[in-house]
């Protein structure tokens, strides 16, 4: 068969289909470093090129597999929430699109994030979608988990195409189930390196990508951690990661700090994101493979928007009509395999941060505050401005967000209370070791000590301060308001209803099941906004 190649990044398409034994006549990608990895790995003289503005006619002739990956960015809910220009990614399917309708392959098969499947489908049935003029390719849409088809990796995918999916579903079975201890396990060993997938072996010198990054620092792990466990909107993920099980998507962009990192390791040795070699590899890469990129994230940015290898395999033995029975297992396959005369260029991994923005932001919940769904209360300093280090509390849906504004007038109403009041007069000694805690600092010398200009008090041990503090109130209401529940749960509610029209105050159920440690957080948040220590400006050393 002949296939031509569309946005093809740095070959993950081109390898599984000439494992596959189909000849790729052409590929066409813009980015240059991934122009350069998919010449380096295929021995081709491929220049850079905008899909967009290929001339048909120039395409090469009998063609029998049209395969490809649009850029994703438009419809990834992980750029800008899932506010991506829709309209300026429709233009690159309908390119492809039109490229199919213009070659008239026998098949043709692109991939896209999962989100792309409901534009798919809105456009063939709507007569007004620019897609509706493409409804005669015969397309059929799945929504396709790589882990099911011999990749080490849970990455959902939308396949759109005429392929024969049957049979590529009848290979699942006759496939390996790796994980993401077996990449590990199999990138680091001593000695030879055996491809956890492809069976190559090459020693362990010549395996490139192999360079780890240093440790998480503590404040890094507290980063990474509460990111991944104690997110305020979205699902817990394992911390560390779970080693016996496909591991979670590997993304283009992160950062040591960033919910979408992996991270492995133990408190003994040590936690620690993935090298780009260990990257590549869930992603179906062989050891083989070379990354020409120019820096550490360059490289995770080229593995990250590939499409496994793996899973490309199966769709070119599919296309050919290949049953599961006679399908050539990917360990045979791979044994053809040998790394290119020019090894990819060294480079180091990324490090933690020694400085940061004067203006360095922060945002973390309080601990024992952290209520899910959106509702949290959290310390924050208003983008780096040292005036606005504030304790501020979230409540309602994703859709209906609402405040209530920790503030003195909050904290004098709530002081009308007998209940309220002699709870702060037991509790004051409690109070006031915090306010000692923090009159060792000041909000521009806690900015200071976040953007790592100088030691001293930093933001988390604040958020632990006051997280802690509320933690004693709540213990204190508990006792005192046994027989008081509903007047705790009618200072909460009439907390929220302030400012508010109507009757209707959203997420009100949440309130009144955590009324208790929610009126712990509004104490202890309008009594530190409106601490003196807020107008404090010592010079920092």
């Amino acid at each position: 068969m002949r296939a031509i190649d569309l946005y093809a990044g740095i070959g993950g398409w081109s390898l599984g289909l000439r494992l596959a034994g189909v000849e790729v006549v052409d590929s066409y990608e813009w980015w240059q470093p991934a122009v350069d990895t998919h010449n380096g790995n295929h021995g081709g003289e491929l220049n850079p090129t905008d899909v967009r503005r290929l001339k048909l006619e120039d395409l090469p002739s009998n063609i029998d597999l049209v395969v490809g990956s649009p850029p994703c960015t438009e419809f990834s809910y992980s750029n800008r929430g899932g506010g991506g220009d829709l309209d300026e990614g429709l233009k690159d399917l309908v390119r492809f699109l039109e490229v199919v309708e213009h070659l008239k392959p026998k098949f043709w098969v692109l991939e896209n994030v999962p989100r792309v499947a409901q534009v798919l489908e809105r456009g063939m049935r709507d007569e007004a979608h620019p897609l509706y003029r493409f409804r005669d390719l015969g397309m059929q849409i799945e929504i396709i988990d790589f882990s099911e088809y011999g990749t080490p990796q849970s990455r959902r995918r939308c396949i759109a195409g005429n392929i024969p999916f049957d049979l590529v579903k009848a290979y699942r079975p006759r496939l390996p189930r790796r994980t993401l201890g077996d990449v590990v396990e199999a990138i680091n060993a001593k000695g030879d390196i055996v491809d956890p997938l492809w069976g190559c072996v090459l020693p362990a010198a010549k395996v490139t990508e192999r360079e780890n990054e240093g440790a998480l620092n503590a404040e890094e792990l507290r980063m990474n951690r509460e990111a991944k466990t104690y997110h305020p909107v979205y699902n817990n993920m394992a911390f560390p990661d779970v080693m016996d099980l496909p591991a979670r998507t590997v993304t283009a962009t992160c950062t040591r700090v960033s919910r979408e990192s992996i991270v492995i390791g133990d408190s003994a040795a040590g936690f620690r994101r993935l090298s780009i070699r260990e990257r590549a590899s869930l992603q179906g890469f062989p050891i083989t493979y070379q990354f020409y990129a120019r820096s550490f994230p360059e490289k995770a940015k080229m593995v990250g928007n590939a499409i496994p290898p793996t899973f490309t395999y199966l769709v070119a033995w599919a296309a050919q009509g290949v049953s599961a029975e006679d399908l050539i297992p990917f360990a045979e396959a791979g044994q053809s395999l040998c790394r290119p005369e020019k090894a990819a260029p060294v480079t180091p991994p990324t490090t933690e941060g020694r400085t940061y923005p004067a203006g360095r932001s922060f945002r973390a919940a309080l601990p024992g505050l952290r209520f899910k769904s959106g509702m949290r209360f959290e310390l924050a300093n208003g983008r780096g401005r040292e005036q606005d280090w504030q304790v501020r509390f979230f409540f309602g849906p994703s859709i209906d967000v609402r405040e209530i504004i920790l503030d003195g007038d909050l904290l004098s109403e709530l002081r009308k209370s007998p209940l309220i009041r002699a709870m702060l007069m037991a509790l004051g000694v409690e109070f006031a070791n915090v306010d000692q805690v923090l009159q060792t600092s000041s909000p521009g010398a806690l900015q200071t000590a976040w953007s790592h200009r100088d030691s001293g008090l930093g933001p988390y041990q604040v958020a632990d301060l006051l997280g802690e503090l509320a933690g004693r109130v709540h213990q204190r209401l508990l006792s005192a308001a046994t027989d008081d529940h509903h007047a705790v749960i009618g200072y909460v509610m009439e907390a929220a209803a302030e400012g508010e029209e109507g009757d209707s105050i959203p997420g009100s159920k949440k309130l009144t099941t955590h009324a208790l440690p929610i009126l712990s957080g509004l104490l202890v948040g309008a009594w530190f906004n409106t601490l003196p220590w807020h107008r404090l400006q010592k010079a920092v050393a």
